[in-house]
């Protein structure tokens, strides 16, 4: 096992206990376990441990890029479930959706909001990991 997977797999453990890494690890290694290496190592082995932002900063651009990227639910969501668990509130994810609509437009924001509306709402869905 690398350094570069050992600190993704650590930042994944951060991000999401149990759900992001388990995730990578088992289903899509499974099937393809040279891209589920490559998805912990590069982005959260090496750039979520860059010290510029925190990973507090990297969820809201994540969150932010993929609801305008529009087709990206599954990872929407376990992006927002992992900034709820940061510390980022509910009323900041909604924030962070609204200054999306103004720059990639009000369809994609809605939908974002929408596919979050359980996230956003059910105060259970940060410790049961909602989704």
């Amino acid at each position: 096992m690398s350094e570069r997977y050992r600190r993704g797999v650590d930042i994944a453990g951060k991000l999401a206990p149990g759900g992001l890494a388990q995730f990578l690890i088992s289903k899509v290694a499974e099937v393809a376990p040279d891209f589920a290496r490559m998805a912990v190592e590069f982005p959260l082995g090496d750039l979520y441990t860059r010290d510029a932002l925190d990973l507090r900063s990297r969820e809201i651009v994540a969150i932010a890029s993929l609801a305008m990227v529009g087709n990206a639910d599954a990872e929407l969501r376990a992006h927002v479930g992992a900034a709820l668990q940061l510390g980022i509130s509910r009323q900041q994810v909604v924030e962070i959706l609204m200054q999306c609509a103004v720059y990639g437009g009000f369809p994609r924001a809605l939908n974002a909001l929408a596919d979050c509306h359980d996230l956003l709402t059910d105060e259970n869905c940060v410790t049961a990991r909602c989704g």
